[in-house]
């Protein structure tokens, strides 16, 4: 397998899923190698809908990112080590508008999978294809806190997608 990754089936991961995307975080990234952009990301999960194993994410619309999973078929969640928590860093503040994420994070884009970039440095990477989307309506909020997590209004967009494929680090 390239960049010393190996291949398992979505049911064989054993991570905790809310230490996964809840404190370890994650890279969301859509596009291909000549265009994509990638966005620290702590909320989302993992499951299975419609009989198929699914990764969901959420996307602000304000968001650079936003653009490149509108206009994709598919995406990716890249998972890493602690020692990459400043990359991670790097990826949720600054823009891809004007930065180029990879190079000030230090980390290297990938495309194995024709249409979909992960990081060589992650050690676990989810390939997705898009299957739904929906806008979140906070007119169906039912715990009213959830308003707090929305002042300007920017309601999320959120994306489920079929694990296709799982690569973890060897």
């Amino acid at each position: 397998m390239s960049q010393g990754f190996k291949l398992l089936e979505p049911q064989e991961l054993t991570d905790n899923v809310f230490k996964l995307v809840g404190e370890d975080w994650m890279l969301i990234t859509a596009g291909d190698a000549q265009r994509y952009n990638t966005m620290t990301a702590s909320w989302g999960g993992l499951g299975v809908l419609w009989h198929k194993q699914i990764a969901f994410c959420v996307v602000r619309p304000t968001r650079y990112t936003y653009e490149f999973m509108e206009s994709s078929d598919t995406f990716s969640l890249s998972f890493f080590t602690e020692d990459y928590r400043s990359a991670l860093e790097i990826c949720g503040s600054a823009s891809g508008r004007d930065t180029d994420k990879a190079a000030a994070a230090d980390i290297t884009p990938v495309e194995d999978t024709p249409g979909i970039v992960y990081f060589k440095e992650a050690r676990l990477v989810l390939e997705c294809r898009k299957l739904y989307y929906q806008d979140l309506d906070p007119e169906k909020f039912l715990d009213e806190s959830i308003h707090q997590m929305y002042p300007k209004k920017d309601y999320h967009r959120m994306y489920v997608g079929e694990i296709t494929q799982v690569r973890i680090k060897e």
